[in-house]
């Protein structure tokens, strides 16, 4: 690297973290997650604005790998964190009520995303016609798992019942969006890489026997103990590893690195794993809003023109009346009330980072072209942005029935005083009789 570069690589950080910081605390203001100001700072300094002057001036051709190799391990170290935060547990007691809400959430957007994709077809030729297809319905099914634990953790709902069915159904959700992923990856991959494909199972099967030694190590030496040096530093080089072993093997470096969050040990290390997901956190803190400006950059919104919004509002129209009337019917049919159907609906329409990550891929593989990445992009913020005025339209109509409910009790409560004046009466006249 030229002196040069190393200005400009350090000032681009910088300005990367001030807006992003800047606009996700804009954004948390306002009832919003943060990630939601942060995608929009990617777009922001992407060639949107000012016709591309701002981004060609401050991240010039010769610096941009640079913050693509930052991205990348921010968004791996990322997918590790949301592995490890996935809880087995939260399966127990609400197995049947899980599935059905992950199967309405997952099975609907997919078939009407299928829909959408022939649609776009029309003006986004590819040579991978039924992978397009399978990734259309993909890239509109999926749920951001850390953002929507977020949102449930601001609004007070974690520990709710409807907060534990929620992240339990959106990491099934996850789970089922990540194994398709891969296994468009391998498609796309073409023949050579199949052989290479088949090495992640016996990969995952490695990785699970490895998990006695990893809670050996992770083991809490003693009460209120924080996580060694030499644990971070096991966690870390184990989730860089397995992303690189993923990507030898034709799949991406996301995979593995979410593999081996998913098989760190669980039981008995409880605060152990906070701490270590905490302080991963903090890297991420600076790499990821990397991640969103390098996303960013690629989305240009110039010459969308009215075909382009016609083809963002059949995305929206697809992508949000699948996610929340599947997640709807999925929870009702499985005697979830309606109030709690329609609020684990809206959370299930959160998509952010997730969805980016997602995108990326299908970019990085030649399913999307740069216009439709650029809508996509448009539907994953808009789509996240959204989940916090449905939750409150809920919260509304919840109050609004209960008023009319307040009222209905005092007619029943003149039918009933009525029943009781014409038993007594009647009881009255059997006694003089």
């Amino acid at each position: 690297m030229t002196s040069h570069q190393v200005q400009l690589l350090f000032l681009d950080l910088a300005l990367i973290l001030l807006l992003a910081r800047g606009l996700g605390a804009l954004a948390a203001r306002i009832g919003q997650p943060p990630v939601v100001g942060e995608i929009l700072a990617g777009i922001l300094l992407g060639p949107t604005l000012f016709d591309g002057a701002i981004t060609d001036r401050l991240f010039p051709d010769d610096v941009r790998p640079f913050l693509v190799a930052l991205a990348q391990i921010g968004v791996a170290l990322f997918m590790f964190i949301v592995g490890m935060e996935l809880e087995h547990r939260a399966l127990r007691g609400r197995a049947r009520a899980t599935a059905g809400a992950a199967l309405g959430s997952t099975l609907v957007p997919f078939v009407l995303g299928i829909g959408l994709a022939l649609f776009l077809l029309q003006d986004h030729q590819t040579g991978q016609r039924a992978a397009f297809l399978v990734f259309i319905g993909l890239s509109v099914s999926v749920t951001a798992f850390p953002v929507l634990a977020r949102i449930l953790a601001d609004r007070g709902l974690s520990r709710t019942h409807i907060g534990g069915l929620a992240l339990a159904t959106a990491a099934l959700v996850d789970a089922v969006a990540w194994s398709a992923l891969a296994a468009v990856q391998a498609v796309v991959g073409g023949a050579d890489d199949y052989w290479r494909v088949a090495l992640l199972l016996p990969f995952t099967a490695v990785l699970f026997l490895l998990r006695p030694l990893l809670r050996r190590v992770f083991a809490p030496k003693g009460p209120g103990q924080p996580v060694s040096s030499w644990g971070i530093a096991v966690a870390l080089i184990g989730a860089l590893l397995s992303a690189a072993a993923t990507e030898a093997m034709g799949m991406h470096y996301i995979f593995g690195a979410f593999l081996f969050g998913v098989v760190m040990p669980r039981e008995g290390i409880g605060a152990v794993r906070d701490e270590l997901c905490e302080r991963t956190g903090q890297v991420t803190t600076l790499l990821l809003p990397v991640y969103f400006v390098v996303a960013g950059l690629k989305v240009d919104l110039r010459g969308v023109g009215l075909s382009g919004i016609a083809e963002l509002g059949a995305i929206l129209l697809v992508a949000v009346g699948g996610k929340v009337s599947g997640t709807y019917i999925g929870a009702r049919t499985q005697g979830l009330p309606a109030r709690s159907s329609a609020m684990l609906a809206a959370l299930m329409n959160t998509r952010g980072l997730t969805e980016l990550v997602i995108l990326g891929v299908g970019l990085q593989l030649g399913l999307l072209d740069g216009r439709l990445y650029s809508l996509m992009v448009v539907m994953a913020l808009v789509t996240t942005a959204m989940t916090g005025p449905l939750l409150h339209l809920i919260d509304q109509r919840t109050e609004a029935g209960r008023h009319d409910d307040e009222d209905a009790p005092d007619c029943r409560a003149d039918k009933a005083a009525a029943t009781d004046r014409a038993d007594t009466g009647g009881r009255g006249s059997h006694a003089v009789g």
